[in-house]
C-alpha cells in the first residue's frame, strides 16, 4: 500500500489498523471545546509524527493517521478530511479552511480492475505555510509547495508551484504571490 502498488483494502491487518484509527478519531471527536490537552494527546497518538503545537477541529476523519504527518503550527478547521493509505506529508504552519479533503487513496480506472476490490495509493506533500481555503480538495499524488495559496472550492488534481495563488476545477496558478 505504502509502496504505491495494488492492495486489498480489506486485508486483516488493514482492517485492525483502520479501526484502531476510528476509535481515536471517535474519542477525538467527542472532546469538547475546553479539553485542548485531550484533543492533543489523542492526536499525538493517532498521527504519526506532529509538531509541538498542532490543532484540528472537531469533526476529523482518516484512514489510518499512522501515515500523516503535519508540521509545528498545523491547523485545520472543522469537517476535515485525509485519507492517508500513502503517506501524507504536511509542512509547518499550514492553515486548512473547513472542510478540505486530503486524498492519498485511489482506485484502478477500469472497472474490471475494481471489482476486485483492489486500491492503490500515492502520496501527498503539503509545504510550509500552505493555505488551503475552505471545502480545497486535494488528489493523491500532488505535491504543493511551500508558501502557496489555494483559493477555497478548489479540486488540485497536479502539483502547484511555491509561492503562488491558485484556484478552481481544476486548480491552475493565478499568479506569483511575490507580484503586486
Amino acid at each position: 500500500m505504502l509502496s504505491g502498488e495494488l492492495y486489498l483494502a480489506s486485508d486483516t491487518e488493514l482492517v485492525a489498523l483502520r479501526r484502531s484509527a476510528r476509535r481515536l478519531t471517535h474519542a477525538f471527536n467527542a472532546t469538547r471545546e475546553d479539553e485542548p490537552a485531550a484533543r492533543v494527546a489523542i492526536l499525538r497518538e493517532l498521527l504519526g509524527a506532529c509538531g509541538p503545537n498542532i490543532e484540528i477541529e472537531p469533526p476529523f476523519r482518516c484512514d489510518y493517521g499512522a501515515n500523516i504527518s503535519v508540521g509545528d503550527g498545523f491547523y485545520m478547521n472543522f469537517d476535515g478530511v485525509i485519507l492517508d493509505c500513502a503517506a501524507v506529508e504536511i509542512g509547518a504552519h499550514v492553515l486548512c479552511g473547513p472542510g478540505v479533503h486530503i486524498y492519498a487513496a485511489t482506485h484502478p480506472l477500469l472497472a474490471a480492475e475494481r471489482m476486485t476490490g483492489l486500491e492503490s495509493a500515492r502520496p501527498v506533500r503539503i509545504g510550509d505555510r500552505v493555505w488551503l481555503g475552505g471545502r480545497v480538495i486535494v488528489c493523491p499524488g500532488v505535491t504543493i509547495g511551500a508558501d502557496t495559496t489555494i483559493a477555497a472550492g478548489s479540486v488540485v488534481t497536479r502539483d502547484i508551484p511555491a509561492g503562488v495563488l491558485a484556484g478552481g476545477h481544476p486548480c491552475r496558478v493565478i499568479r506569483r504571490l511575490d507580484e503586486r
